[in-house]
């Protein structure tokens, strides 16, 4: 007896095949007889699931977007009430390193979306799916800031969708070549920015990393003239 095809596990096999291709090649070497090789099918199989180039390319596109969306939802945003200071830049961290190249399948994801953003430029036929993922991404941030009380956060999210974005092209392309170790410091510092030192600052609270650390100024209140310092000599010179 024959063995059954698993349609669903071919066509994401293809999927595959066309995502190793694109960090190969980029959108220039995707190709039905390209990707029939690299996944080790004939091509009249791979037309079976994709008509043409085209087809080929949204569904590739498409593919990036469902996977992370996939992984977005193992978060809610009702877990982040309450949280602050440290806590909540650990919770916000872990959501957004959803969208960095920090290990093999996030970054064959994140050079697969930033070829069909490139793409998206000229070529409008990707644009409903790259601007639909922009969408949802902004969506998630905004939510996340806005439970945890951020000002502003729709503001905000735009920042670190900006901040993101930079961190990927840096990390997928020899224009910086980062780690992982570096995206995530660099991360890291701009979420405390906003979740600890920047929410210290609007209540008017010490900063968080020096505890006990007086809101008072540097010199006491002085309610008449300044009396010079009967120690250093007059004139405005040094001393």
């Amino acid at each position: 007896m024959p063995a059954r095809i698993d349609l669903e596990q071919r066509r994401k096999d293809v999927i595959e095949a066309a995502f190793r291709l694109v960090v190969a090649e980029g959108l220039t070497g995707l190709s039905l007889r390209k990707v029939a090789a690299e996944s080790g099918l004939n091509i009249g199989s791979v037309r079976h699931y994709f008509d043409d180039h085209r087809n080929l390319l949204v569904a590739a596109a498409t593919a990036v977007g469902d996977r992370m969306g996939k992984r977005l939802t193992r978060y809610s945003t009702d877990t982040l009430a309450g949280l602050e200071g440290e806590a909540a830049v650990d919770a916000v961290q872990a959501l957004l390193e959803e969208f960095l190249p920090l290990d093999d399948e996030r970054r064959v994801e994140s050079i697969v979306l930033t070829e069909f953003i490139v793409a998206a430029r000229v070529n409008p036929i990707f644009r409903p799916v790259t601007e639909q993922m922009a969408a949802d991404m902004r969506q998630v941030i905004t939510q996340a800031l806005d439970v945890l009380g951020v000002p502003g956060p729709a503001e905000e999210a735009e920042r670190l969708i900006a901040i993101l974005g930079g961190l990927v092209i840096d990390a997928v392309t020899p224009h910086g070549s980062l780690g992982a170790d570096r995206l995530r410091k660099t991360l890291r510092t701009h979420l405390r920015s906003v979740l600890v030192t920047g929410r210290d600052a609007h209540r008017g609270d010490p900063p968080s990393d020096e505890p006990g650390a007086s809101a008072a100024p540097a010199h006491p209140a002085h309610s008449g003239p300044m009396e010079p310092d009967p120690a250093r000599p007059r004139g405005g010179g040094p001393a």
